[in-house]
């Protein structure tokens, strides 16, 4: 795509609201802890063929967690095992009956508030949070919070950077909260093969395109590429997914961009709704109008 003549931009800020560079922060954003460049693991080819993904040094910082999920003989037990670790390093634990909560572990961060906020509404605060630890450990750019993130600075941009960084969240290491769930469903993934081995078709119910850009093809043709979500909700079901919109995008995700699958954490948020967190970029999609 070519990048407007500085006649036609009127100067360096219209530079950065029209077609070019500027209008699209993940060309230029390229920073991760996962030890691939961005720009592949965004991409369908990348989706296709995908590679294990491992974010720097978690695994090797909490061995001892590994080592007692390795004696689960199950999911549910598993959990288990991983919500108590939680509870003991991060201090989630309720407090005991009878006993004086502490005032200052009532406002602890909580990987589980954080994804109970995130089924309530993707765009509220607890949303950008989650945004922005996609984008700081996959170095992939979030394609809109409460509106597109084009143009930068925007107001959208700027909202979202407040929201992403909101000491309500950040007064407990949420980001290696984050880290942790997204190794154990990796490890749960490939211990169980749940809820699947290497790929999984998926499904997403949308009323308008404005949350993620069509990059190739024309969704009137069914087939198309689209540029999705740092992280984006499918469903495992197709029925409830038509729930959420007029338009079904029908996606196969490889497993290794999974971050939550129905049946991960038993009785938490999300594990009821048939609900899929997944790492965005670029997917060939099937759209179909319901």
């Amino acid at each position: 795509m070519n990048e407007p003549s500085p006649r036609r931009s009127g100067g360096a800020a219209e530079e950065w609201a029209g077609e070019g560079r500027g209008a699209e922060p993940g060309r230029w954003y390229t920073t991760n802890l996962v030890g691939l460049p961005v720009g592949l693991l965004g991409s369908p080819a990348f989706n296709a063929h995908p590679q294990p993904i491992t974010i720097a040094g978690v695994r090797e910082t909490h061995r001892g967690l590994f080592r007692l999920l390795d004696t689960a003989g199950d999911l549910p037990a598993a959990s288990a095992v991983f919500r108590h670790f939680m509870e003991i390093v991060f201090g989630l634990a309720p407090p005991e009956p009878g006993t004086r909560s502490n005032p200052r572990g009532r406002h602890r961060s909580s990987y589980l508030k954080l994804l109970q906020g995130w089924g309530l509404d993707s765009n509220s605060a607890a949303g950008a949070v989650l945004k922005g630890w996609a984008e700081s450990r996959f170095g992939l750019v979030p394609t809109f919070h409460k509106a597109p993130l084009g143009r930068f600075p925007s107001p959208a941009w700027i909202t979202y950077i407040e929201e992403k960084g909101s000491s309500r969240f950040h007064n407990n290491c949420i980001h290696q909260q984050l880290d942790l769930l997204y190794e154990y469903c990796q490890w749960a993934i490939a211990r169980f093969g749940q809820p699947a081995r290497d790929f999984i078709t998926l499904w997403r119910g949308v009323n308008d395109f404005s949350e993620q850009r069509v990059i190739a093809g024309d969704r009137r043709d069914r087939a198309c590429v689209l540029r999705l979500n740092n992280v984006v909700s499918f469903s495992t079901s197709r029925d409830r997914a038509d729930e959420f919109g007029d338009w079904i995008l029908e996606a196969r995700v490889p497993t290794v961009k999974i971050l939550f699958f129905p049946g991960l954490l038993p009785g938490s948020a999300l594990a009821g709704e048939g609900e899929v967190l997944v790492i965005g970029g670029e997917y060939e999609v099937v759209a179909r109008y319901a």
